[in-house]
């Protein structure tokens, strides 16, 4: 099995990849959304609220856990990881292990595109088309910046250690093209 974690930060393309990625191998996409978009109309989602990322950290271990059990074939996973937070690194490095210690191999993709393009993409359909919870454009684009202070949400240089780890400026290539060069570096095919 395999399990490809996209990394990076709000608006980048996470999502968009993981479904090219999907189209093009027998990989399941899991984008971090779907959970949240499960929870967040109930008991919202956030800092703010404690029940609803409760919930979310609850459902997302429960189907880690069952999918790395599985005969799948494979996950993609999608998420933003805050590297000045120890709490990120500990939840990357759990799911690394739950899957590494049922036979997977772990993959590292990370997204980085410059503020102009992301501000663009967080208004794209299909962005609002499966975050209901982005429709909101001024709450978002709020959201995005704001994420941005308080995080440092691409990594350093040499900073991820992960053997099978690939950096990818996007700013300026289509979903298509990302997601064609992660299959080729991983032979994902």
């Amino acid at each position: 099995m395999k399990l490809v974690i996209i990394i990076g930060p709000h608006a980048v393309g996470k999502m968009t990849v993981g479904q090219e990625i999907e189209k093009r191998t027998d990989l399941k996409l899991f984008h971090n959304h779907m959970t949240i978009e499960l929870v967040a109309p109930l008991f919202g989602f956030g800092r703010k609220s404690p029940i609803g990322t409760k919930l979310v950290d609850s459902f997302r271990e429960q189907i880690f856990e069952e999918f790395a059990k599985s005969n799948q074939e494979g996950m993609i996973f999608t998420c933003v990881w805050a590297f000045n937070k120890k709490s990120d690194w500990d939840y990357i490095e759990n799911l690394c292990n739950l899957f590494k210690s049922n036979g997977s191999e772990v993959y590292f993709v990370e997204l980085e595109a410059d503020l102009d393009v992301r501000l663009k993409r967080n208004k794209h359909p299909d962005r609002l088309k499966y975050k209901p919870s982005k429709r909101n454009i001024e709450w978002s684009e709020k959201d995005l910046m704001d994420s941005m202070k308080r995080n440092r949400l691409n990594s350093n240089h040499g900073e991820i250690k992960y053997e099978q780890y690939l950096k990818i400026n996007n700013t300026s290539l289509s979903s298509s093209e990302v997601a064609e060069k992660i299959i080729r570096a991983f032979h994902l095919s």
